[in-house]
């Protein structure tokens, strides 16, 4: 199962009774948590220009911009958003930040990055190259190769909703780092984006939220944001 890829909901629910069968732990969580539901993203620019586009603000909000460039430009791809001038962007709402990553992004394609082929490299040589564009931290990479390679072990440990959730689950005295959340997501290798899901159900089914996505998505403050 090292390299899993969750695509289907029948995979999603055979790699949640793995990870129950690995750590008890998990197995009590899941019985108290919603199921987590699906999600997939499209491997290509217009999954990471939607990731960028999702951070730190409400789901609501973040569909709302996404949308009004889609509308905007008809397709995002590298061709329309290298096109496009910054005041399209700017009147969809994208901010300054954001819209500088979206221009480093299709910087690195002229470059040579090639988004769809990430899929077929080992994920750190994926992460790697994803992180290496301004703009783009490790909780961006971990949640594009989460949603969009289904990756069962991509593991965003930046992501505040998970460390949260990690504190009450497991009584902590205090919200995890980055590097202690995936310090303690090692015991659930090949599984931690896995994990990561049924953390998410957790969290939305306490504060009220109804599937099992970040809500919303949300980098930690060590995270470079855009």
């Amino acid at each position: 199962m090292t390299h899993l890829r969750i695509l289907t909901k029948e995979q999603l629910d055979q790699a949640l009774d793995a990870l129950c069968a690995l750590d008890p732990r998990m197995a009590k969580l899941r019985a108290d948590a919603p199921e987590p539901p699906l999600r997939t993203l499209s491997p290509d620019l217009a999954g990471l220009v939607w990731i960028v586009n999702s951070q730190l603000i409400s789901v609501t909000a973040a569909r709302a911009i996404h949308g009004r460039v889609e509308t905007a430009l008809g397709v995002l791809d590298h061709a329309a958003l290298s096109a496009a001038p910054d005041e399209v962007f700017r009147s969809a709402g994208v901010s300054r930040g954001k819209l500088k990553t979206v221009r480093a992004l299709c910087h690195a394609i002229d470059g040579g990055l090639d988004i769809a082929g990430l899929a077929t490299l080992e994920e750190e040589d994926a992460r790697a190259r994803l992180v290496s564009i301004p703009g783009i931290g490790p909780w961006t990479a971990d949640i594009f190769l989460l949603f969009a390679h289904g990756r069962a072990d991509a593991f965003p440990g930046g992501d505040v909703a998970v460390q949260t959730a990690l504190k009450e689950v497991f009584a902590l005295d205090r919200r995890p780092d980055r590097r202690e959340a995936e310090r303690m997501a090692e015991a659930w290798r090949p599984l931690r984006g896995v994990a990561a899901q049924l953390l998410w159900a957790y969290y939305l089914r306490k504060r009220g939220g109804r599937d099992g996505a970040p809500a919303p998505a949300e980098p930690a403050p060590e995270e470079e944001t855009t």
